[in-house]
């Protein structure tokens, strides 16, 4: 069984005033996966003014341990506007990147973002911070387009937003969510229940949170062999396999 991290963080920022955009050094967080028995682990900028140099820094980072990170790239909706089909291009065919990575506290996602993940087929792991409820409207108007929300919907324990993601992994088949910092465990257990593991993507959001722990968490769920198979990597490999090879199809027509 390959296990993958999806969510981690990688790079430096530049506001330098919390954990999340000042740096996230990889190196005990590589030693801790190795030890926890994760093989690959997706990274992703940290929060970053300069969405370019953050991507180009990040791929930098990825080529280093290329059989271990899997990288996604950042972009923000606000900044970026009328650019971010252009960055995107530049992450996924000069960068080998996977992945769209957005966050509500930036700027909320919008249709530039969704269409340029749909020309790509990327996935977007979009961090809602606590406000899941425009999903509703982003799931149905792009469903070929996956959606993956970090720490179950809320990172700040906010049960309110894990019971509205819950319900929305239930309805909606391009939803996702991944595990990471997610305290209250009865939800990841009705997450299971209502959606599936199907549903569930294994995330530690290192290197700040240890990954063993968060692993910790999904066996302690006590899923079948199939579904913890499923959302330790299963899923995500699954989610990630057109973007490989859209990405070769790129890059040899370049």
């Amino acid at each position: 069984m390959l296990v993958i991290d999806g969510h981690c963080h990688a790079g430096r920022g530049e506001a330098l005033t919390a954990p999340w955009n000042s740096a996230a050094p990889l190196g005990g967080y590589l030693r801790r996966a190795r030890a926890a028995g994760i093989d690959r682990t997706v990274v992703m900028p940290v929060f970053h003014h300069d969405s370019r140099r953050a991507n180009a820094e990040l791929a930098q980072i990825v080529r280093r341990h290329p059989d271990r990170l899997i990288g996604f790239g950042w972009v923000h909706a606000r900044r970026d506007a009328g650019r971010v089909g252009e960055l995107v291009r530049e992450a996924v065919t000069g960068h080998g990147l996977r992945g769209i990575k957005a966050h509500r506290l930036e700027a909320p996602i919008g249709r530039e973002i969704c269409e340029a993940a749909r020309r790509w087929r990327l996935p977007i792991v979009y961090d809602v911070a606590s406000r899941p409820h425009a999903l509703d409207l982003l799931l149905p108007a792009f469903r070929d387009v996956t959606f993956i929300v970090p720490h179950l919907g809320s990172f700040a324990d906010d049960w309110r937003a894990h019971r509205v993601v819950i319900d929305q992994l239930a309805r909606h088949p391009n939803l996702y969510a991944d595990t990471s910092g997610v305290r209250r465990f009865d939800y990841l257990v009705e997450a299971v229940r209502r959606a599936g593991a199907g549903k569930l993507i294994f995330g530690s959001d290192g290197p700040w949170l240890h990954p063993a722990l968060e692993r910790h968490k999904i066996e302690l769920l006590g899923l079948p062999a199939n579904d913890l198979a499923l959302v330790l990597g299963g899923t995500l490999r699954r989610i990630l396999a057109p973007v490989a090879r859209d990405r070769l199809t790129a890059m040899a027509a370049r």
